[in-house]
């Protein structure tokens, strides 16, 4: 069994290698499955809980949005009103568009064209912070407009919502550059883990705001 998951494991691998008994009842073991054969998950298995465990904790916050906008229509439908739907099409569009440039930088990967994943990873960077700076820019109008936080609950849930979505993003920033830095470097062992798993915490980042788009900018009631 590996202390570590492959993509954590030193340069030269585990230091410690097993010996005596446990040298001689080691196995090899059986090759991964590749993208498409039977049994193939993207990935880290461990990485798919954490995954599970963060759009749970997203819907329990849609689910607490959902009933709070039942119990006050009229406020949330207003509030709602203030939002600047096309602003949050444009992040939609970017992020389905980053969405897209990481599923084909994976896909040239698997091809072994390392230099064009590596310009479809900087383009999906790029994306990323796009979208940033428009949120960014979309806050700051809110609150010169005077709506806060504490304005009512809707806002309190539009800050809450997208901020901790920003926050993923930022997160997602860091996993791609660490991709790019990976692709700079020679090929190692287990770097289709690394790759998978990058992608799916992006794709995740991407699902997550298309559940937020219509949630917070086009349902009233």
């Amino acid at each position: 069994m590996r202390p570590f998951p492959i993509f954590l494991e030193p340069p030269g691998g585990t230091t410690a290698a097993p010996s005596g008994a446990a040298a001689a009842a080691a196995q090899p073991t059986a090759p991964r499955p590749r993208a498409g054969q039977r049994g193939w998950v993207p990935g880290e298995p461990g990485l798919w809980v954490f995954l599970l465990g963060d759009m749970t904790m997203f819907g329990v916050f849609f689910v607490a949005f959902l009933v709070q906008r039942g119990e006050d229509p009229a406020t949330f439908a207003h509030s709602r009103e203030a939002l600047t739907v096309a602003v949050g099409a444009i992040n939609t569009v970017v992020l389905l568009t980053s969405s897209l440039l990481v599923a084909l930088a994976v896909r040239a990967h698997r091809d072994g064209a390392r230099e064009r994943s590596r310009g479809l990873v900087a383009g999906a960077a790029a994306c990323g912070a796009l979208f940033a700076v428009i949120k960014v820019a979309e806050w700051a109008t809110k609150l010169a407009d005077g709506h806060h936080p504490d304005s009512d609950l809707f806002f309190t849930y539009y800050y809450l919502l997208t901020g901790v979505h920003f926050l993923h993003v930022l997160i997602g920033g860091c996993v791609l550059t660490f991709w790019l830095r990976r692709l700079g470097r020679a090929p190692r062992a287990g770097e289709e883990r690394v790759v998978e798993g990058c992608a799916s915490y992006w794709h995740m980042v991407d699902l997550l705001w298309v559940v937020l788009f219509p949630v917070l900018y086009l349902s009233a009631t």
